[in-house]
């Protein structure tokens, strides 16, 4: 479908609304500048409001009947103070808005539409002061404070996931391009027997939305979850595919010995993506009690809960990036883009801030991860069963990388590494309502219990690192606590 033929459907929508809507004004040929402004300030924050994506004004069509009558308006030549009037509006409106001006054959008559993006990460202010829309009128918003309050909680789960990947398909476009079976089937619910029902429950959970003249938006959480190829969206969408990189020795100038980027969704490709991984993954020979011949060389649930953390918790506004999975000759390292909005070191016990709720909250429900707060107590239970090395969560410039190490004994790690995995292990039993204890680090490191004095030495040098302290320093043999408890 073409722009223009969109832009009709649009207008058409817009005519055979009953009457003016928080976030539609029809116009005949006022031009007012000032008035334009705050019409732009008010109507982009009650399309917010209005869980509306744009907001509108048509001059041309008249506001009783709403009969497209045609308009003088001229907004590429007009001008305000000496200024074209496009440059005079931007630079007064804060925070800055991609409005713009169309002027439209509409069968014949001539008409300007002017788009309006809906307020994102503040309310749109015109000359230092934010507007609503409230009927006919256009007040202030901070004259009512209930609205003012209500915008806030409208802006506050606002991201990413709402915005448009396409616009203007037919249904028929966007379920060549959805695997929607795959959402009936991870989300248990059954396959409906016509395409209405299939349109209202992916329309429910906002991966698609209605659009002009029949048509239909997939939303960037529809195209990101669900995609039978992310290069059918922008490449910008493309890029947020997930690579995997697996290297012959144990850097990156190493042979490349496998390689995949993702096509599919997250939701419709994730269990292919984990299996894959696996699959390449070396079986383990017995060290320690807890390994079997079959064992892969990284417990699965670790992988599966990194590569999900990954998922849904990188920065979707970076630019040319996704996630990125390298698998060296002695570890597993996973990247996601943005920083964290958790400190590394609080990954365990401090409740997960997600940027991308609404992503976060469909895959669980699709059980592609485990439930809020619990994945990362999953990685390190496992890694200690396995008596690994511990992971490690850290920064890297604006993005955040987690690092799996291939088995080794404890006599083989390193002092670093035998502090981080008291100071996990201690977290690990406070949040699960214990305490570490000698007995218990012996147990995580495989340490015969013979030689308990080498746990007491980490515990000691973890002390000192300021990771760890005494829960009780009047009975040293109520065990430890993580420094924030």
């Amino acid at each position: 479908m073409t722009i223009h033929a969109r832009t009709l459907a649009l207008v058409d929508d817009l005519r055979k609304l009953p009457a003016e809507t928080p976030w539609v004004e029809f116009k005949k040929d006022n031009d007012d500048a000032p008035m334009i402004g705050k019409l732009i300030s008010a109507l982009s924050n009650s399309a917010r409001m209005a869980d509306e994506h744009f907001a509108y004004v048509v001059w041309g069509v008249r506001d009783g009947d709403h009969a497209a009558i045609g308009t003088t308006f001229e907004p590429s030549t007009r001008k305000e103070n000496g200024q074209p009037l496009e440059l005079w509006l931007a630079q007064r409106l804060q925070p800055a808005i991609a409005f713009q001006f169309d002027v439209i054959d509409y069968h014949g008559t001539r008409l300007v539409l002017l788009r309006i993006p809906a307020a994102t990460n503040a309310p749109v202010e015109f000359e230092r002061t934010a507007y609503i829309r409230i009927g006919s009128a256009t007040p202030r918003l901070s004259d009512h404070s209930e609205r003012l309050r209500a915008l806030w909680t409208k802006l506050q789960p606002h991201v990413w996931e709402t915005g448009v990947a396409e616009q203007f398909l037919t249904g028929d476009e966007v379920l060549a391009r959805l695997d929607y079976a795959c959402y009936f089937d991870l989300t248990a619910q059954p396959l409906p027997d016509n395409r209405a029902g299939i349109f209202e429950r992916l329309a429910a959970d906002r991966l698609v939305l209605p659009d002009a003249g029949g048509h239909w938006i997939i939303t960037n959480l529809g195209a990101v979850l669900l995609a039978k190829r992310l290069s059918d969206f922008s490449p910008a969408m493309a890029r947020k595919a997930v690579r995997f990189v697996a290297y012959g020795g144990t850097n990156r100038a190493d042979t490349v010995t496998h390689r995949q980027d993702g096509q599919r969704g997250y939701a419709s490709g994730f269990k292919g993506l984990v299996d894959y991984i696996d699959g390449l993954l070396p079986r383990n020979e017995h060290i320690g009690k807890a390994f079997r011949e079959d064992q892969p060389l990284y417990p699965s649930i670790a992988i599966r809960e990194l590569v999900a953390n990954a998922l849904i918790h990188q920065d979707m506004t970076v630019g040319g990036a996704g996630p990125l999975i390298e698998l060296f000759a002695d570890r597993m390292e996973i990247t996601n883009p943005g920083k964290p909005l958790v400190s590394p070191d609080r990954f365990l016990d401090l409740p997960p801030r997600s940027r991308n709720e609404a992503l976060a909250s469909m895959m669980r429900r699709m059980r592609l991860c485990e439930e809020q707060g619990t994945g990362i107590d999953k990685v390190i239970r496992a890694v200690e069963l396995h008596q690994m090395p511990p992971p490690d969560f850290r920064t890297e410039g604006d993005s955040v990388r987690a690092e799996l190490f291939a088995p080794r004994r404890f006599a083989e790690m390193t002092r670093d590494e035998r502090i981080r995995a008291c100071y996990q292990h201690a977290a690990l039993k406070f949040v699960s309502g214990e305490r570490m204890k000698n007995a218990t680090l012996c147990e995580r490191f495989g340490i015969d219990p013979k030689n308990a004095a080498q746990a007491s030495v980490i515990i000691r040098e973890c002390q000192k690192a300021g990771l760890i302290r005494p829960a009780d320093p009047a009975h040293p043999r109520a065990g430890y606590v993580p420094f924030w408890a």
